[in-house]
């Protein structure tokens, strides 16, 4: 056992130099790596004392890079299990890129949840960013590459809000106290604004409402393989640290009714059956919100517990979804059905993972949802448990019923893909093992909880029968809408989120501020070119020529000189060289004014 007091091997040791070994090997080699890292950190988790730290310089400031405590150890746990089945799932892949920058995902997780301090959080927090988007880009359309831009400006945006928060806060606080990982909740609701920007910064991260788009654009364009890995890691470190910062922050209850209740309606019109599944994400991040928000220990617990159990049976139906795009090509509800003639297996697993999402009693869901619903109800918030039960049977309509249904029966599409290959009916097998282990064992997760669980014993009459009432009366309305054909129909259709509107507006801002450069670096070029260039060229040779070419070329590539081909305006370029005009617009302008700007500091 290591001593308490100091850790010899970061927990994410493995994994940082598995994702090194598996960008390195090729082949079989590389994937193997893949099952071996997770395993090999799962020890390393599991040497760990409550207590140790480990401790490193960084330009002159002592930082806590590793602090272990229960949440930390659950998390450790949950996310060398999550980077096992996912590698697992991975390993028919031969792309060194994907299978390096996953494990080196998963390790950046793990830094973030056995971060001590903010400095130390901030790192990680950045890697996350960088490592998570290629399992997007691996797709290799442009519609995934463009998806990947746009899901990397979320998350460096995050990055930055997170690093002028701590900035902030120092500013605030002053020493060595203002990096320190303790509650801030008192600091954000008595206005502090460095408090203010790190809950920005996590909910970005959370998929706060409004704040969420990165999530169903960038899982739906992912690989087949990638979203095991996205759902994993991102929006759980989110959930980490909100329980570690904010616990009690009475503003997450309204932001997480409202992640619970809003994407409902989102998921029931969706034809992309895993933007379906991202949808179906942020409702269950609410809860966790919600959970985080009400701020006891039990809530505590409870939201870190569905953090848990959710990873394993989301990261389930993703890879049922994954292995029938896999298969198919095609992941539309529309454009599906029948699949279950060729792919049994899949097709059981798939029911597993709703079943568990859905919380049906003996499976994952049931023992962790609970923990929030009934604190939700002992704690007064009445109106909030209402939104929570509406989300809950808003669950079992689109994920729990309408994603095995649209995917494996409803009509014949005449596909007979074949069953999804080996290593994703393992890593299926291995998911749809937990998932029913911990709804038949929930003291197994519980024990691990920081708070133990508080002595919860989800196995009452009043919840199993609560809960089998909520279900049957769930599937009844989903049966009888669809007998009175009022159910959305699956068609292909294109469904406009909140992004449509910064989309447009950024396209229109992008415009504008191209007319407006434009048109400057126009009337700035004519005054040189005109003014001072042509008359000083009239005393001279060439040489005002020659550096006024060279001044332009750079203009030119970054686009100031639209509408023209490199050869065309190669050719301009030469033509004006002979006569002493030339473009150099707001080259000359900016460098003037930088020159004209130092002198005046210089004084």
């Amino acid at each position: 056992m290591l001593a308490a007091a100091e850790i010899s091997f970061h927990p994410a040791t493995a994994l940082i130099l598995g994702g090194i070994v598996a960008g390195i090997l090729r082949g079989r080699y590389a994937s193997a790596v893949m099952v071996i890292a997770p395993i090999l950190g799962l020890w390393l988790v599991s040497t760990m004392e409550v207590g140790a730290t480990s401790t490193m310089v960084l330009f002159g400031q002592e930082i806590i890079n590793a602090e272990v405590d229960r949440q930390a150890i659950l998390f450790g746990y949950l996310f060398h299990i999550a980077a096992l089945v996912a590698g697992l799932y991975a390993f028919h892949l031969r792309d060194p890129w994907q299978l390096s920058t996953g494990l080196l995902y998963a390790a950046t997780a793990v830094g973030v949840a056995f971060a001590g301090d903010l400095i130390s959080l901030f790192l990680w927090w950045e890697g996350l960013a960088i490592t998570s988007v290629f399992q997007i880009w691996g797709r290799k359309t442009k519609r995934a590459e463009q998806s990947g831009f746009r899901y990397l400006f979320f998350h460096v945006s995050s990055g930055l809000l997170l690093l002028a928060g701590i900035v902030f806060r120092y500013h605030a606080v002053g020493g060595p106290e203002a990096f320190a990982m303790v509650s801030l909740t008192e600091a954000l609701e008595g206005g502090d604004l460095g408090a203010t920007l790190i809950l920005l910064a996590i909910g970005i991260k959370a998929a706060f409402p409004g704040l969420h788009v990165w999530l169903t654009d960038g899982y739906a364009e992912a690989t087949p393989t990638g979203p095991v890995f996205l759902c994993a890691f991102t929006t759980k470190c989110a959930v980490c640290m909100l329980a570690r910062l904010f616990p009690g922050a009475d503003v997450l209850l309204l932001v997480g009714g409202l992640m619970a209740f809003f994407p409902i309606f989102y998921a029931v019109i969706e034809n992309d059956l895993r933007r379906v599944l991202c949808y179906s994400k942020i409702n269950q991040i609410g809860f966790m919100v919600v959970g985080v928000g009400i701020g006891t220990e039990l809530a505590i617990d409870g939201a870190v517990a569905h953090a848990f159990t959710h990873v394993i049976y989301k990261g389930l139906l993703f890879m049922s979804m994954g292995a029938v795009l896999f298969r198919t090509g095609e992941i539309r509800g529309s454009e599906l059905g029948g699949l279950y003639k060729s792919m049994p297996w899949t097709t059981g697993f798939c029911i597993i993972g709703a079943a568990s999402i859905s919380a049906f009693p003996l499976f994952s869901g049931f023992v962790s949802k609970s923990l929030i619903m009934v604190e939700a109800a002992r704690e007064g918030h009445l109106f909030l448990w209402l939104v929570l039960l509406f989300a809950a049977a808003g669950v079992v309509e689109h994920a729990g019923i309408k994603i095995p249904y649209f995917a494996f029966f409803s009509k014949d599409s005449g596909l007979r893909p074949k069953e999804a290959p080996l290593n994703m009916l393992l890593a299926m097998g291995l998911s749809s093992f937990l998932c029913i282990f911990l709804g038949c064992n929930p003291q197994w997760l519980y024990q691990l909880l920081p708070n133990y669980g508080g002595g919860y014993h989800p196995y009452d009459a009043t919840h199993v029968v609560n809960q089998t009432l909520l279900l049957f009366f769930s599937i009844l309305a989903v049966a009888c809408l669809k007998l009175k054909k009022i159910y959305p129909p699956e068609v292909r259709s294109v469904n406009l989120d909140i992004d449509f509107i910064y989309r447009k507006a950024g396209r229109l801002f992008l415009c504008s501020m191209s007319t407006f450069w434009n048109g400057l670096n126009e009337k700035a070029h004519a005054f040189f070119v005109g003014g001072v260039s042509g008359k000083f060229s009239a005393f001279t040779a060439d040489g005002p020529g020659i550096m006024a070419k060279w001044l332009s070329q750079p203009l030119q590539r970054l686009g100031f000189y639209p509408g023209k081909s490199d050869e065309e305006t190669e050719a301009d370029l030469e033509q004006q060289a002979t006569t002493g005009i030339h473009p150099i617009g707001l080259t000359a302008l900016f460098g003037i004014l930088f020159l004209l700007g130092f002198l005046f500091l210089a004084r």
